[in-house]
C-alpha cells in the first residue's frame, strides 16, 4: 500500500463560529500503480485532499502513512524531500517561469535537488523528448501553445521518475483536444507503473481514470473502480 488516509481532518480556524471543516473524516488508501480520480465541485475539499497527499500541507488530525512513513512525523526538510523526490506536480497553471526557456524550467527543481549541470541537462532534454517537445527546448514559453507549455510542465514533473504524479485539473486550460492528449499522456504514464492522482470537477475527465473518489464537503460520498477506454 502506497498511500493510507485514516480518519484525517483538515480543519481552518478550529473552534471558532466560521470554522470550516475542508477535510472531515477521511479515510482512503491508494496502492502503487492506481490512476486514481479524485472528484468534487468547487468547495468540496478536493484541492485540500491533493495538498495533503502531495505534503503541500498536513492534517489537523489523523494519520498519513506515505509508503509507510507517517508523514505528520516528519520534519520540513523531510517533507520537502518527499516533495521533491517521491512526487511530481502537474497544474492547471503550468507555473512556467516566462523568462526561463523550457528545457531551463524542467531542469529548475532539479537544481534544488542537488543535481549537477550534465546530469541536469540530460534528463531535462529526456523528459522533453517523451513529451514530444525534444526540439523545442530553447523555446521561451511565450513562443509555445497552451498545449505545449502543459507538457513542459508534465516533463518538469516526470524528470526524475518519481512514484507518484500529482495532477490538479490539469486540462482546465486547454482546449478539448490537447485536453485529451495530456489524458492520454497520463493514461501512458499509469501504463509504465506511475500511480497518477488526478483532481478535477469535471466527470469526463474523471472518467479517464481506472478509480474514482468522489469528495463533497470534505467526506468521501463515493469510491469506485470503473473499465476505461485508453486515449
Amino acid at each position: 500500500m502506497l498511500i493510507q488516509l485514516d480518519n484525517i481532518y483538515k480543519i481552518y480556524g478550529e473552534g471558532l463560529e466560521s470554522e470550516v471543516r475542508a477535510l472531515d473524516g477521511v479515510s482512503l488508501t491508494i496502492d502503487r500503480g492506481e490512476f486514481v480520480a479524485i472528484a468534487g465541485a468547487s468547495g468540496s475539499g478536493k484541492s485540500t485532499m491533493m495538498n495533503v497527499l502531495g505534503c503541500l500541507d498536513i492534517p489537523t488530525y489523523g494519520t498519513y502513512l506515505l509508503d509507510g512513513q507517517d508523514v505528520g512525523e516528519l520534519t520540513d526538510k523531510q517533507l520537502s524531500h518527499i516533495r521533491n523526490k517521491q512526487i511530481g506536480f502537474i497544474f492547471q497553471g503550468y507555473n512556467l517561469i516566462p523568462e526561463l526557456s523550457a528545457q531551463e524550467n524542467v531542469e529548475l527543481p532539479l537544481i534544488y535537488q542537488g543535481i549537477g549541470p550534465g546530469r541536469r541537462a540530460e534528463l531535462a532534454h529526456g523528459a522533453l523528448e517523451r513529451v514530444g517537445l525534444g526540439t523545442r527546448g530553447r523555446h521561451k514559453p511565450s513562443e509555445m501553445s497552451g498545449g505545449q507549455q502543459q507538457r513542459v510542465a508534465i516533463a518538469r514533473a516526470i524528470a526524475t521518475s518519481p512514484p507518484i504524479i500529482m495532477a490538479d485539473e490539469p486540462t482546465g486550460a486547454l482546449d478539448s483536444k490537447t485536453g485529451l492528449e495530456v489524458l492520454g499522456f497520463l493514461q501512458q504514464l499509469n501504463r509504465e507503473g506511475s500511480t497518477i492522482i488526478l483532481i478535477t470537477h469535471d466527470n469526463g475527465i474523471a472518467a479517464t481514470a481506472r478509480r474514482i473518489v468522489r469528495i463533497s464537503d470534505g467526506k468521501v460520498l463515493e469510491d469506485h473502480e470503473q473499465e476505461v477506454d485508453w486515449l
